[in-house]
C-alpha cells in the first residue's frame, strides 16, 4: 500500500486512524494521506517523540497479555480495537505462552477486516476470529464474541489507545465491565490530557472527527471502582507498565497512560 495500490471501499483521501498506527509502528500498510498526517502531528508537537510514544504503547500490550497469559491463567482475550496486524498480535503473544488460548479480536475498519481475515491465524489448540463490530455497540460485541468465548469463565477485555476516539466512552466500558465475570481483567491504554498534547487532539478532530484527551481521574473510572482493583503499578505511563528492562520516560513524554484491572466481585 506504500505504493498507492487502493483497496475497493477503502477511502484513501483521508487518513485513518488505524493507517497512522500503522505507519508509526513501521508497518506498511497506509498511504501517503497518512503519512501526512503523522508529520503533521510531528510538526504540530515537536517535543514528542510520537513513533516511540506508539511503539512504547504497543509494548504494554505485549507485556499485559503475556502477563495475564503466563502469570494469571487467563485463557480468553477480547481485543477491541484491533487495528492492522502487526508484529506480536495479541493471539500471537498469548497463545505463545498458552497455546489453547482464544482470541477474538474486534474492529469495523473495512482494510482492518481485510488484513485480519487474511492474516490472523493461530494454534490448532486454540482459537483465533475476528468479528466485524463497532466499539460503541458493547451488547453486539459480547453477543457475537459470545460465539467463540466462554463468559461464564474469565475474559481479559483490551482496549488500547482506542476510547479516546469515542466520545462517551463511560457507558461503555460499564457495559463490558458488567458483562465479564469474576476473575477478569481489563487492560486499557488512553491519551491522557495534558497543555502540550492539545494539537494532537485537534489535528485528529480536524481531520477525522474523532480524538478526545482526557484527564487522568476519568481515565482511572474507566477501571472501575466497586468489584474492581488495580494490579501494581496503577495507572501509569505505558512505558512504565511492568517494563522487562529498567526504563525512563522521556521528557515531554508520555501521552499514553496504562493499567490492569481485575474483577475481584
Amino acid at each position: 500500500m506504500e505504493s498507492g495500490t487502493e483497496r475497493p471501499g477503502v477511502d484513501t483521501g483521508v487518513p485513518s486512524v488505524a493507517r497512522v498506527y500503522d505507519f508509526l509502528l513501521g508497518g506498511k500498510d497506509h498511504y501517503s494521506v497518512d503519512r501526512e498526517f503523522a508529520r503533521r502531528l510531528a510538526a504540530r508537537c515537536p517535543n514528542l517523540d510520537f513513533e516511540w510514544e506508539v511503539r512504547q504503547n504497543r509494548g504494554f500490550m505485549t507485556r499485559a497479555v503475556r502477563y495475564l497469559a503466563r502469570e494469571v491463567g487467563i485463557r480468553q482475550f477480547l481485543d477491541i480495537g484491533t487495528g492492522l496486524p502487526t508484529q506480536e498480535n495479541v493471539h500471537q503473544v498469548a497463545q505463545d505462552a498458552a497455546p489453547d488460548a482464544r482470541v477474538v479480536y474486534v474492529d469495523n475498519d473495512p482494510i482492518v477486516l481485510a488484513h485480519a481475515r487474511a492474516l490472523l491465524t493461530g494454534t490448532p489448540q486454540g482459537a483465533t476470529r475476528y468479528i466485524d463490530a463497532d466499539l460503541r455497540d458493547p451488547d453486539r460485541i459480547v453477543e457475537l464474541a459470545a460465539e467463540t468465548l466462554d463468559f461464564t469463565r474469565p475474559v481479559a477485555v483490551n482496549l488500547i489507545a482506542v476510547l479516546h476516539f469515542i466520545p462517551d466512552p463511560d457507558p461503555v466500558v460499564a457495559r463490558l465491565r458488567e458483562a465479564l465475570p469474576v476473575g477478569s481483567h481489563l487492560v486499557i491504554s488512553h491519551a491522557i490530557d495534558r497543555p502540550e498534547f492539545a494539537a494532537i487532539a485537534e489535528e485528529y478532530q480536524r481531520e477525522m472527527g474523532v480524538g478526545a484527551l482526557r484527564p487522568f481521574g476519568q481515565i482511572q473510572g474507566f477501571f472501575g471502582r466497586d468489584g474492581w482493583e488495580m494490579l501494581d503499578p496503577g495507572l501509569v505511563p505505558v512505558a512504565l507498565w511492568r517494563p522487562e528492562v529498567p526504563t525512563m520516560v522521556r521528557p515531554a513524554s508520555g501521552i499514553f497512560v496504562a493499567g490492569v484491572a481485575r474483577k475481584v466481585s
